[in-house]
């Protein structure tokens, strides 16, 4: 496999998955909606939109294999539009799919863990997810469904959708309160390279698991609140937490858990320790900080370009 294409390679999973593709030495080709500042020279990106057959048409028919990252993300920041949400993740993925089956091509659709919620992104990406094994059984596409757990790592921004590690991390540097919504609810955090192990596996592998759903998770689960905590130590801040009620669409004492023995048809994967990938990804943010420019890019409106 020479070409490999990524749908929302400037994001935070996108632009780890293109760095390792490249080191695996690929040519790696982006697809994005919006003209953003290119994050990788060594990556040439198409600007297109997912709900348009044709663009999703052309950008897959120049690869060997795809990966699509793109959606619409937010739980509560999407309830109020959920038809933009089965617009993009519903309609934009079987625009995917359908380009996938004429090309020919493996490719690799991403889904939620929280796939259970009653939320405009948690339905939609579902759905898509099940589109995705329909179309592996009626027309014998080679699509592998990743579902991917709470990934955390370097670049992910904490708005304006907001994330969880990046938003404790942010608050516990600046010794500010730590908001924690429900805090009993149980992660299943996963490190941004170990993400990315999985989602090129699941690409490159001739593993013939496409009649199920795989899932990128540890299965080890943490406390929201005592994740707070854990954030608070290693950044040696004051911050304390400030317990608030869970927002619109996120249910009340979840539980979001992956199968790791989902993955077995990919080989052995070696998960990072909760507590060494957070060192890693708070030792980031503290230069991040540290530097004047990026620095108040990053308070004001999260951008980290």
């Amino acid at each position: 496999m020479k070409v490999i294409g990524i749908i929302g390679s400037n994001g935070f999973i996108g632009r780890h998955l293109a760095e390792y593709c490249l080191a695996k030495g690929h040519t790696v080709i982006g697809f994005e909606k919006r003209k953003d500042k290119t994050v990788n020279p060594e990556i040439p990106v198409y600007y297109g939109d997912l709900r348009d057959r044709e663009d999703i048409d052309y950008f897959v028919g120049l690869c060997d294999g795809v990966i699509n990252l793109g959606g619409i993300l937010g739980t509560s920041e999407q309830m109020n539009r959920a038809q933009e949400s089965v617009e993009v993740n519903i309609n934009g993925a079987l625009n995917f799919f359908d380009a996938v089956r004429r090309h020919n091509i493996p490719a690799v659709q991403i889904t939620v863990g929280n796939y259970t919620w009653n939320n405009s992104y948690a339905i939609t990406k579902h759905a898509a997810e099940r589109f995705a094994l329909m179309f592996n059984k009626e027309y014998n596409t080679k699509i592998a469904v990743v579902r991917g757990l709470n990934v955390y790592g370097a670049w992910q921004k904490h708005k304006p959708i907001r994330k969880v590690i990046p938003s404790f991390i942010r608050s516990a540097l600046l010794d500010e309160p730590l908001t924690v919504y429900g805090g009993d609810q149980l992660l299943d955090l996963i490190y941004i390279k170990d993400t990315v192990e999985i989602l090129y596996r699941a690409l490159t592998q001739n593993h013939g698991c496409y009649d199920k759903t795989m899932e990128a998770g540890s299965g080890i689960l943490y406390r929201c609140d005592e994740l707070a905590q854990m954030v608070i130590e290693l950044c040696e801040s004051s911050s304390k937490l400030n317990i608030v009620p869970m927002r619109p669409g996120e249910p009340h004492q979840s539980i979001t858990k992956g199968d790791p023995s989902t993955l077995k048809p990919l080989g052995e994967i070696k998960f990072t320790d909760l507590k060494e990938g957070l060192k890693e990804t708070v030792e980031w943010y503290k230069k991040l900080l540290s530097d004047e420019k990026l620095r108040s890019k990053f308070l004001m409106n999260g951008i980290l370009l």
